[in-house]
């Protein structure tokens, strides 16, 4: 059975004080659900979020992570000093963070590698910009990020991955692929993975779709069959909104 799944990318955004103020009504208004939740607050929040979080459901996720593990990387981090504040997940190859700084496949790969050697789970995210969609060249694309920076991974790492499918043209820009779009690509990826592994794999593994969910289409996305939860980025800022999201799944 896949893991049902929301988390919430709060990207560069919340101090230390609106941190725990926000996690403070995720806690009070968190409903029982059987999907897993988490949020990924930014670095210098990491220790406080687990601190608070301790004895909640609520996962705390790391919004990125050096490839190597120390040295003379001025303002990176390292996986052992994110496991050491207690959090054992990362989310790797965001659109954001190859658009502004240059992360390509290949740097991603070593990333992951990197994740899975300190057992830490991964949320890897990829998809097509807005002039693949309409080239067509949308599912070449997807089929190649998956590709180069995964398909190296011995099966057996894959219970480390969640996948994290994000129309690019679709982030932040108020668009959201329909509902139908979102399912297409989402049984693409899985069929992909079931001709590069098996379909027992394919079928274990959880695949998110990101890009403008939000409360209110977010029940009609989830329940597609290949769309198993959402990771979420400026409704996740609102306790309101992210609470009304997990209710949807």
């Amino acid at each position: 059975m896949r893991k049902k799944i929301v988390a919430g990318n709060w990207k560069m955004n919340k101090d230390l004080a609106e941190t725990q103020a926000l996690i403070s009504d995720l806690k009070k208004s968190l409903p029982a659900t059987d999907a897993e939740v988490k949020i990924a607050p930014t670095f210098t929040s990491l220790y406080a979020a687990f601190q608070a979080l301790k004895d909640s459901p609520i996962e705390v996720v790391a919004q990125n992570m050096h490839q190597e593990a120390n040295g003379a990387y001025t303002g990176e981090i390292s996986a052992s000093m994110i496991k050491s504040v207690g959090v054992n997940s990362v989310i790797l190859g965001h659109s954001e963070r190859r658009a502004y700084f240059g992360e390509d496949d290949a740097l991603l790969a070593k990333k992951v590698d990197t994740a899975i050697e300190n057992e830490m789970e991964v949320i890897f995210c990829f998809g097509e910009e807005l002039d693949d969609r309409k080239s067509g060249n949308h599912f070449k694309l997807v089929e190649s990020q998956l590709k180069n920076a995964l398909f190296h991974l011995k099966a057996d790492a894959w219970k480390n991955i969640i996948l994290a499918y994000e129309p690019v043209w679709a982030i932040g820009t108020g668009e959201t692929a329909s509902p139908e779009q979102a399912q297409e690509m989402h049984e693409f990826i899985r069929k992909t993975i079931a001709e590069n592994y098996n379909q027992d794999l394919a079928d274990s593994i959880s695949i998110l779709y990101g890009g403008s969910v939000k409360p209110a289409n977010a029940e009609e996305i989830f329940s597609k069959p290949d769309v198993d939860g959402g990771l979420i980025g400026g409704a996740s800022l609102k306790a309101e909104d992210f609470i009304g999201i997990v209710k949807a799944i």
